[in-house]
């Protein structure tokens, strides 16, 4: 049986290390030389470009796909409606954003909604109906608070205003961009841009030779649809040749 001693303790020790901490706790009080973010009760302004909580908006998705395959966390998944529309798995996600970056109609944006609570895992997974929103804000700060950073000063600003986390984010300015094939004669006829299009705008014929190398048919093998073409593109990251590009139109 193994008896274990008690352990002794200094009283002098124990008085001078309660003197410390006292005193550690007074300094700060007079002149602080940490600053510290109150949260919930304060919260810090974010800036115009902060990664939070993703918008979707509906009316502008061409269910091109780009952000599901771009995602580096595989945290997006289409889901078909009247067409493929994103969802978002949330304890996935993180929040680089690159979905966003890589929208070309400007359909998925961002808020400054980052702090949001689940009751599980499963509720952390959102459709593409429940992203058309940020979810529901229930504020507890009572003001702001900015960083100030100089040579030799440095201080928390306190503001009795709040910062507005339904600004609606600034309208994308997307150009409006075809697919199209600067060198048809190079093209190899592996259909992978047919394979990949989600409008099916792209169609691959392969030419017939004769003995006498009379060409027949229509003698292009690729042809893009402009009226069907939205601009994804997805073919031209797919091709292998590279011959295929994005031209900017007119209205």
């Amino acid at each position: 049986m193994i008896r274990l001693s008690r352990v002794k303790t200094d009283p002098i020790v124990n008085l001078r290390r309660h003197a410390e901490a006292i005193g550690e706790a007074v300094k700060q009080a007079i002149k602080p030389d940490r600053i510290t973010v109150e949260y919930p009760r304060e919260r810090r302004r974010y800036p115009e470009c902060f990664r939070g909580f993703i918008v979707f908006e509906k009316d502008k998705c061409i269910s091109c796909f780009r952000c599901a395959q771009i995602c580096p966390a595989n945290a997006i998944q289409m889901e078909y409606f009247d067409k493929a529309y994103p969802g978002i798995d949330y304890a996935k996600c993180i929040f680089c954003h690159f979905c966003v970056d890589s929208c070309p109609t400007g359909a998925l944006n961002t808020s400054k909604v980052h702090d949001v609570a689940f009751k599980s895992m499963d509720e952390m997974i959102l459709s593409a109906r429940q992203i058309t929103r940020i979810p529901e804000i229930v504020r507890e700060e009572r003001q702001t608070v900015e960083y100030y950073v100089d040579r030799q000063v440095w201080r928390l600003i306190r503001k009795r205003e709040l910062d507005n986390l339904e600004v609606p984010p600034k309208p994308v300015i997307v150009k409006k961009r075809k697919a199209a094939c600067l060198e048809p004669e190079s093209c190899l006829g592996c259909r992978l841009c047919v394979n990949v299009c989600p409008q099916n705008a792209i169609k691959v014929e392969k030419c017939e030779i004769s003995v006498d190398e009379e060409v027949k048919g229509t003698g292009c093998i690729l042809e893009i649809q402009e009226d069907l073409c939205t601009g994804c593109g997805l073919c031209v990251r797919q091709c292998p040749m590279h011959i295929l590009t994005l031209k900017e139109v007119g209205e």
